[in-house]
């Protein structure tokens, strides 16, 4: 049987194409059903939860009880509320400061700039302990405060290469010219570097994101106060670990299973970088490859 030719390039076979089809539909049900399954579970009826032992794939109907318990006031809402200011409050100061940091590094007259550079490079290949961090979070009188949260990780040094890369590859001219025009360095970083590269700051700005949002350990050590958990915490404490929430955690006394609000719960704490992802996805490629490979 003879293969068919595309631009010069041989096509496998249909049985060949197909079997590849269908491998390739094996695996996106292994990532899709779960997911479904958990949203499923999630807005299921507590009836049909509890009579299928906790796992509902297609729900009899829309029941919403379980996140209108975990939006009762409780643990959970303030959890939200927190990861929320984590994540906005963190990605802002992360990228002010790495983008000042990457910008003094790219020029060429910034005689202090090697030096910096190989400090930053030295911490991106040897990170700190558990206890010396701690010991310097204990040090800046930062336990039990939400800017643990933020300040011990609000410099990434791979964050920092990628933007420094980027910045040396811009034109000089560019510089030059904002310069003979009067304009400092801070004008020509606000009003000239910065709106050239809005590609790269959304990509790194999307990292910060989701590794602010993700992140549990830093509260796990630093936070005693339950008031300042991140919903990541939350997450880990009452799902993964198993731990009942009951009325006093939730702010309610109608609970539904168990089951549902763990769903629930889960669902809340993917869906936001669910939503911010597509309009940030066309500023990978251009991001990052221009400020890895150039530099």
């Amino acid at each position: 049987m003879s293969r068919r030719i595309v631009n010069g390039v041989p096509m496998p076979s249909w049985p060949m194409r197909g079997f590849k089809g269908l491998v390739l539909l094996v695996f996106c049900a292994l990532v899709v059903i779960p997911f479904v399954a958990v949203i499923s579970t999630s807005i299921a009826p507590n009836k049909q939860v509890t009579e299928s032992g906790g796992l509902v794939l297609l729900p009899d109907s829309v029941d919403l009880g379980a996140y209108r318990s975990l939006f009762a006031g409780g643990v959970v809402t303030d959890a939200l509320f927190v990861s929320i200011f984590v994540t906005v409050v963190g990605t802002l100061l992360s990228l002010t400061v790495s983008c000042l940091l990457a910008y003094a590094l790219a020029r060429p007259g910034f005689t202090a700039g090697r030096p910096i550079l190989l400090i930053v490079l030295f911490s991106m290949l040897f990170s700190p302990g558990i206890i010396p961090l701690y010991l310097v979070v204990k040090g800046a009188s930062l336990l039990d405060s939400i800017w643990a949260l933020i300040v011990p990780t609000m410099v990434s040094a791979f964050n920092v290469i990628v933007l420094r890369a980027f910045f040396s590859n811009l034109p000089n001219e560019i510089t030059e010219s904002a310069r003979i025009d009067g304009a400092g360095e801070l004008k020509t970083f606000a009003y000239i570097v910065l709106p050239l590269s809005k590609a790269v700051l959304s990509v790194i700005g999307l990292f910060y994101a989701v590794s602010y949002w993700n992140a549990f350990f830093g509260a796990l050590l630093y936070l005693n106060d339950s008031r300042l958990w991140p919903l990541q915490l939350v997450l880990r404490t009452y799902v993964i670990n198993d731990t009942q929430l009951g009325s006093a955690e939730l702010g309610t006394e109608r609970l539904p299973p168990q089951a549902s609000i763990q769903m629930a719960i889960l669902v809340v704490s993917i869906v936001p970088i669910l939503l911010v992802y597509p309009f940030l996805q066309r500023h990978f490629a251009k991001g990052v490859l221009t400020g890895a490979v150039k530099g």
